[in-house]
């Protein structure tokens, strides 16, 4: 943790109880019923997290999604849009056969999930019970996936997974803003499983000593682990997938994730050469002054090339660099106990 940030978790502990009572309040309106709570015509899965920052959701929201649609499911995928323009009470994205917005419009994580999985609607919405029965009734979606939905408690779910990234855990553990919690850990009693994600070698140990903890803390709650595997490469200059060993070298690396130095560390763990790494924001904005900054920087430093993540790609047009730029392809690796365990889910889901 930053030095700022360790400060402010500092500076915010007194009203770190506050904030947990009130978010206690809010939970207790919903399952009392005073604040409405919409139950859907279809199954619908929640993907969330109680910490701030990144916990590898879109990549889990990806994988499910391809796994409900080798199954024969339509599904869609619902989010908020964090970042993106687009105004309307329901944004289609992408139907499933088209990609409408950008990812200036549409928030770079939805505009990435509809670039990758052809076969599956992305809707966002900040009332997201909207865009949920729009994909339902106009798209004829017969299951959901709620991206980033643990917190959105108004609209019933079937399945609620929280993740927790294998590199910061719960953090300090303290509810905001004395800390990175969303809600106090009482919170996950509503879950169903918990899933720690980006479990390397390096990782492990501390792993599964949160497990442990999971595991007696909430003992009917099973805790799985997953990876990410770099498959391949995205060029944007052609749109074409390419071998990572095709990659010319060296490369300046950016990115504007929830935690870049794990970008950097996947990079580093693949041998790719790196003439620089300039970490960015979440959701940072690819305005022209910062892209030629990058560039700057890079040409530098005497990079052949730029390479990012999928998710900053979408933000990027061929004309923005004056060198060739990639993307890695990450792919989510899972323990078998989650397959078997999201198999049987799927069987016992309302029709």
């Amino acid at each position: 943790m930053s030095q700022k940030f360790s400060m402010l978790n500092f500076l915010g502990r007194p009203f770190g109880p506050l904030y947990s009572a009130v978010m206690k309040f809010r939970e207790f309106l919903y399952y009392k019923g005073i604040k409405k709570r919409h139950k859907l015509s279809v199954p619908v899965i929640s993907v969330g997290n109680l910490t701030m920052g990144g916990t590898g959701k879109t990549p889990l929201v990806a994988y499910l999604a391809s796994i409900l649609l080798q199954k024969g499911f339509k599904p869609a995928i619902i989010s908020r849009g964090y970042g993106g323009a687009a105004g309307n009470k329901v944004n289609v994205v992408s139907d499933a056969k088209e990609v409408f917005l950008n990812a200036k419009s549409a928030g770079d994580e939805p505009c990435f999930l509809a670039h990758s999985l052809p076969g599956v609607n992305v809707l966002t919405g900040i009332v997201r019970i909207l865009p949920c029965r729009y994909a339902i009734e106009k798209n004829e979606c017969d299951i959901l996936i709620l991206d980033d939905g643990f917190q959105h408690l108004s609209v019933q779910r079937d399945l609620d997974l929280v993740l927790f990234s294998a590199a910061t855990l719960a953090g300090n553990s303290r509810v905001f803003p004395a800390g990175d919690l969303r809600e106090p850990t009482s919170a996950l009693k509503r879950c169903h499983a918990f899933v720690i994600t980006g479990v390397t070698i390096e990782l492990q140990k501390q792993a599964t000593l949160f497990k442990e903890l999971l595991q007696k803390r909430f003992p009917d709650k099973p805790v799985f682990f997953t990876s990410y595997q770099a498959v391949a490469i995205t060029s944007l200059n052609d749109e074409s997938t390419q071998p990572i060993t095709s990659l010319p070298s060296p490369l300046f690396a950016f990115c504007g994730i929830g935690q870049p130095q794990l970008f950097k560390k996947t990079l580093t763990a693949l041998d790719i050469e790196l003439a620089g790494f300039m970490p960015l924001r979440d959701h940072q904005a690819l305005t022209p002054s910062l892209l030629k900054k990058i560039a700057k920087q890079a040409e530098r430093n005497g990079a052949k090339g730029i390479i990012t993540t999928e998710k900053d790609l979408v933000k990027l047009k061929k004309e923005d660099f004056p060198f060739p730029c990639f993307a890695l392809q990450m792919a989510v690796e899972a323990e078998e106990d989650f397959t078997n365990f999201l198999n049987e889910q799927l069987e016992t889901l309302p029709a």
